[in-house]
């Protein structure tokens, strides 16, 4: 079983280097572009607690928009470390979003919600909305957008602590020069 993990994950990390570097050399219809960055596509999504969630709810806070499957082992691994990075730095101003793929169960999301005790929004994903944001076929993916909503990078397959330090933290310090 481990092995086949290892393997799947292999294989998602690998194939997302490919879509990385040509993902940067593209630019969607349905982003804006504005100077140097991109302004993050807003969203209105359903929340697992039946409330409607937008980007525009978390102006000001560095937002990870997490998307995320019930049926795909990497995701289910990164989960609690973003439980825990949510507890340490949202009073900072970090936001998570966990942005289910399209065809997961809502029974299934909340199942996995409460297992895993997730501490921050979860809403239903569209295939528009993977489309705006560029995300493709590959699980997990993350979208850091900064305070001003631009989004400063993805991260395509599983959030590693090194690249939070690297591409996240700096942005969460930046709250203290406002």
């Amino acid at each position: 079983m481990r092995f086949i993990l290892a393997a799947l994950f292999l294989i998602a990390n690998i194939g997302s280097i490919g879509w990385s570097q040509t993902s940067q050399q593209t630019n969607s219809d349905s982003t804006q572009t504005n100077g140097d960055s991109t302004v993050a596509p807003s969203f209105n999504l359903k929340g697992l607690n039946g409330r409607s969630a937008r980007l525009s709810d978390y102006k000001g806070k560095v937002v990870l928009i997490n998307l995320w499957a019930t049926w795909c082992a990497p995701c289910r691994m990164e989960l609690p470390e973003l439980v825990r990075l949510q507890k340490k730095y949202g009073a900072r101003g970090l936001q998570i979003v966990g942005v289910t793929y399209p065809d997961d169960e809502p029974a299934d999301v909340r199942r996995v919600s409460r297992k895993l005790g997730l501490n921050y929004p979860v809403v239903f994903g569209t295939n528009e909305l993977l489309e705006a944001y560029k995300i493709g076929e590959v699980l997990p993916a993350t979208v850091i957008v900064d305070r001003d909503g631009k989004i400063r990078d993805r991260i395509l397959g599983i959030l590693e602590p090194e690249e939070f330090k690297e591409r996240v933290a700096p942005l969460l310090q930046s709250a203290n020069l406002r």
